[in-house]
């Protein structure tokens, strides 16, 4: 995930936010904050977004991998609003709304929520004390994680559709983090409940290197420093936070995410309206009778995106392909053993997005297609085929939508 707040200008080169400075490129400009007086606080910025989608995915039945029969269909992405203070010794930031603009290729289109985490409407909220003339920083609350250069939020991605490196990665945490900024070197550490269990034993890293301004370095690490047991709570999905049914329990989600170390590295570099984002990671948890895991079972991942902007007109073009390659541990009646979409999966997949913005409107057409290069894997009951389609055993899959939303 992208896991980083970002500020987004220009032609889709992004500037450091007080917190995180990372540069990379997107298709669309991010909101432009609206700036405020706030009186005894300071200067405030407002700002947010919101947009929907039509889809159509195929592949779709009760026994797929989508879990739906619903092939076409209408959805509200995100609605966030935020305000910030990123001025003086004490800063703030409070996002709130609903959000669910994102999907993984081959799942399940989302709907906006206010359940996807244990906070409800909050999707973040912390403070920061910020020394004057210091490298350093602290910040407390609600954040978003450091892994991956994909976000949460779809308009912050070249590509609405999100790859299977996102899947995998933490999202929100509580917890504290100490940022460090100086020169080219910017580096920050997280401690805090990852992958939003309310248990505090998840480090989170990221390390960054500005060679110049074409050219980035980011290298990040996510890892569980104890064990969280199966009943711990973790994502509440879109019938509510907690509900065994909504994947609400650590032992359903699947104890290898939260019990994992997890290492990866992307770099960006930007040519002129190109920018390219290479990105690989590899995650892996340890055999656990405990928590369901017999043997080692780990996860890799690698995927380029890119964005182009057509000089100064409003169109650009956001895209990425992925390779994928799970080593799942296989499974037991009491935790789901699967890293993404199926035991022991292996697939390709790429995705387009064609993008029209006009200062703070925009829309975008979205098209992805995956391919299992592996669909069988052990299950509780041996080794069972999984897929798209009406028999649920196809290896192919392709979503696709039409987005539009507006920014401010």
């Amino acid at each position: 995930m992208i896991n980083l707040r970002r500020k987004l200008l220009g032609l889709g080169v992004v500037a450091a936010s007080s917190l995180f400075a990372i540069s990379a490129a997107h298709a669309l400009n991010g909101p432009s904050a609206i700036q405020i007086d706030g009186g005894p606080l300071g200067p405030l910025e407002i700002s947010g977004g919101l947009d929907g989608y039509g889809f159509v995915q195929s592949g779709a039945s009760t026994n797929s991998l989508l879990g739906t029969d619903r092939t076409v269909g209408v959805n509200v992405g995100s609605a966030l609003i935020e305000l910030q203070k990123t001025s003086g010794v004490l800063q703030f930031n409070v996002e709130v709304g609903s959000n669910g603009g994102t999907t993984a290729l081959g799942t399940k289109v989302n709907q906006t929520s206010i359940n996807n985490y244990s906070t409800g409407p909050l999707y973040q909220g912390y403070v920061t004390l910020a020394p004057k003339g210091s490298p350093f920083s602290i910040s407390a609350g609600q954040m978003a994680s450091l892994e991956g250069y994909e976000g949460g939020i779809d308009w912050n991605n070249p590509v609405q559709l999100t790859t299977a490196l996102f899947f995998v990665e933490n999202a929100e945490s509580r917890g504290v983090s100490l940022n460090y900024t100086k020169g080219p070197i910017n580096a920050t550490v997280m401690y805090g409940d990852g992958y939003d269990t309310g248990v505090f034993n998840f480090l989170q890293a990221l390390v960054s290197y500005t060679f110049n301004a074409n050219n980035v370095l980011s290298v990040f690490y996510g890892g569980n420093l104890g064990q969280t047991g199966l009943n711990a709570k973790t994502y509440g999905g879109t019938c509510g936070y907690g509900n065994p049914e909504c994947f609400g329990t650590v032992g359903t989600f699947g104890p290898q995410f939260d019990n994992s170390q997890l290492v990866g590295a992307f770099y960006s570099y930007t040519m002129g309206n190109l920018n390219l984002v290479p990105e690989v990671q590899y995650q892996v948890a340890k055999a656990d009778a405990n928590l369901g895991l017999f043997k080692q079972t780990s996860n890799f991942s690698a995927a380029v995106f890119s964005t182009y902007t057509f000089g100064k007109s409003p169109y650009s073009l956001g895209s990425w392909v992925e390779y994928f390659d799970s080593h799942g541990s296989g499974a037991n009646s009491a935790t789901n053993n699967t890293w993404f979409l199926g035991p022991n999966a292996e697939a390709v997949g790429f995705a387009v997005a064609p993008t029209w913005q006009y200062k703070d409107l925009f829309a975008r057409a979205n098209a992805g297609y995956l391919y299992l290069l592996n669909n069988k894997g052990a299950t509780s009951s041996g080794v069972d085929s999984f897929g798209y389609g009406g028999n649920g055993n196809g290896r192919s899959q392709f979503t696709g939508t039409l987005e539009a939303g507006v920014l401010f």
